[in-house]
């Protein structure tokens, strides 16, 4: 396990890439599926990273906090053939963890691409509008077991939702690599 920190692709006001993807529930989701609310976490994730496990219980208290009002969705850009990756692997990994937001597969890797996502997990917050407001980590806890001092993108939520200005400082994403297709 190598930890890699995500770059930014995306600048702030960038609209979010459309995308059209099939989820655990069977279902296919696109961008405009989320809209309505006052903004959109897309949050790579996938099922092994230690990194991501570490991360989702934090995840999953986000979205109970901010389902009202943020819609989220989680993609796994990992290769499908990488050791406990892929749909079925998914779906386990979904129920398990009882996650509340669509969980769907980027078979062809274009959406990560799309967006310069690099790690997981790797997470992009978008306003109304889908334009991006924050590309960065979900708190300042980097390592699997580390104690969290400031939850990051719970701040910037409630910025955004309460109308405040969202830091510019980079606070980025750190996880393992998003394991790419090579063949």
């Amino acid at each position: 396990m190598v930890l890699t920190k995500s770059f930014q692709k995306l600048s702030s006001g960038e609209q979010a890439p459309s995308f059209s993807l099939q989820g655990v529930d069977e279902r296919t989701y696109s961008l405009s599926d989320f809209k309505g609310k006052e903004g959109l976490l897309v949050l790579f994730i996938c099922n092994h990273c230690p990194y991501v496990i570490a991360k989702i219980d934090a995840i999953g208290k986000l979205c109970e906090k901010w389902q009202e009002r943020i819609a989220f969705v989680g993609i796994n850009s990992n290769d499908p053939g990488y050791e406990g990756e892929g749909m079925e692997n998914m779906k386990e990994f979904a129920k398990e963890r009882n996650m509340q937001f669509p969980y769907v597969l980027d078979e062809t890797q274009e959406t990560a691409k799309a967006y310069g996502a690099t790690c997981t997990p790797d997470s992009f917050l978008f306003d109304k509008d889908l334009q991006l407001v924050f590309h960065g980590r979900i708190d300042d806890a980097l390592e699997p077991g580390q104690e969290t001092r400031e939850s990051t993108m719970d701040i910037n939520i409630e910025r955004l939702v309460s109308g405040q200005e969202i830091s510019k400082e980079e606070k980025y994403s750190m996880g393992c690599s998003i394991k790419w297709i090579t063949s």
